[in-house]
């Protein structure tokens, strides 16, 4: 088989590298991929929003399936465009990648359905939403409608936050059209635990649950980013925790879509806040989380291949879904100032024994060496019987792999282990 993976990230090497375990796959494209993917797939310059110039290359070159991995290309309707030149896709349509697109769409769906969620209102002008957060309960939480690459969510503690987030995003425009509808919701308080689905509109099949750490300095401080590491599974997601999840918001979500006249196909990503009620959806994704990916695939015994064909086809049901009872724990290596200002451009070393445990994000060719391109340039993934074994041997791993300017946190999963000792 031939396959496209439309997408640049850590993610999808985490997902090329997986597919690659099926012995009919000959071949993988990955659009536009980076210098670390370089290794495991065919890249290609083809950035992952052009669909017109992915459904020509698709078309070209006799792509068999694609896996549309990222979120914008899924929100833009690539998998709809895909599937009228014949190329069946892993992933969901443009109506159904709306539960991602419009936070307004998703917050007035859970509240349709009664599907758990923290409360809220939407605003269309920033005259409206300032007088309300001159005096909605603080803290609270202020996103904006549209994608804004992971970072269109902010917590604000003091109503001065709220009113400048409310400025930032409706009237300076931070996130573009994005901002052009916000949600003020209840700020929520519990760990948070994102669980990935596999679904064909029918059946829905959880994997592994894990937990991220998206501030950039240890002890959970400094600025958001798009997730300096991961632990799977989470220990917060107990067996009761996960009861009530299935029963309350992952069936009734699918469910629910197919009721819209949305069926969703692909990968559902739920992100759960536990707090003292039980589970509430902090927010839904129309496809894998990075790096949660990066620890969640790692532990799937069954074939991705096989998976992804049986949730565009429609047979899920009959396809085995296993994971292995260990722990996996992801480590980020960042460039230093990482989300702000930060320089690339360094040689990255990463030993040969450790290159099937190194997931790459933001890093270019050059002369034959692979060079930092990007705050996030890589994660270093370590598997253990159990987390403290997963964390310890990711940390090992972390150490060997180099480049000038590197920082990680050495606290990912810290928390994660004390929740564990406390039971």
């Amino acid at each position: 088989m031939n396959i496209m993976v439309v997408g640049g990230g850590g993610r999808e090497h985490a997902i090329i590298k997986k597919l690659r375990e099926n012995p009919t796959v000959e071949k993988i494209y990955c659009l536009p991929g980076n210098g670390g993917i370089a290794a495991d797939a065919e890249c290609v310059a083809i950035g992952s929003t052009d669909i017109p110039k992915i459904v020509e290359f698709a078309k070209n070159t006799g792509i068999d399936f694609a896996v549309v991995a990222q979120d914008d290309p899924l929100i833009l309707g690539c998998v709809d465009e895909l599937n009228k030149i014949g190329v069946p896709c892993f992933g969901p349509d443009k109506k159904a990648a709306i539960i991602e697109g419009s936070k307004v769409f998703s917050k007035n769906f859970m509240k349709k359905y009664g599907i758990p969620t923290a409360d809220y209102e939407v605003f269309e002008d920033a005259e409206s939403a300032l007088e309300y957060v001159k005096t909605c309960k603080i803290p609270t939480v202020i996103k904006a409608d549209g994608p804004a690459l992971g970072k269109g969510a902010l917590v604000c503690m003091t109503r001065e936050e709220a009113v400048n987030a409310v400025k930032e995003i409706m009237q300076d425009k931070k996130f573009g059209a994005s901002g052009d509808k916000i949600v003020v919701e209840e700020y929520m308080s519990g760990p948070e635990v994102s669980v990935l689905s596999f679904t064909d509109g029918e059946t829905v099949i959880p994997m592994v649950s894990s937990t991220d750490h998206k501030r950039a300095r240890d002890n959970d401080e400094g600025l958001n980013t798009g997730g300096m590491g991961t632990v799977a599974p989470s220990p917060y997601y107990t067996k009761e925790a996960e009861k009530q999840a299935l029963e309350r918001i992952i069936l009734p979500t699918v469910k629910a879509m197919k009721a819209e006249g949305r069926p969703f196909k692909g990968c559902l990503y739920f992100g759960l806040m536990i707090t003292p009620e039980g589970p509430k959806v902090v927010e839904y994704n129309c496809r894998f989380g990075d790096p949660e990916t990066q620890v969640v695939l790692p532990l799937l015994k069954s074939d991705l291949l096989d998976i992804m064909l049986a949730t565009t086809n429609g047979t899920l049901k009959d396809v085995p879904v296993e994971f292995s009872d260990g722990a996996a724990c992801c480590v980020i290596l960042a460039s230093d100032g990482y989300p702000e200002k930060y320089e690339k451009g360094f040689e990255i070393r990463i030993p040969e024994d450790l290159k099937d445990k190194v997931y790459v994000a933001g890093a270019k060719l050059e002369n034959g060496k692979l060079l930092s391109n990007g705050g996030r340039v890589l994660g270093v993934v370590g598997k253990g019987k159990d987390l403290g074994e997963a964390v310890k041997t990711a940390y090992t791993y972390a150490e060997k792999v180099t480049f000038k300017n590197a920082y990680y946190r050495k606290d990912i999963g810290k928390k994660a282990l004390n929740a564990l000792k406390e039971g």
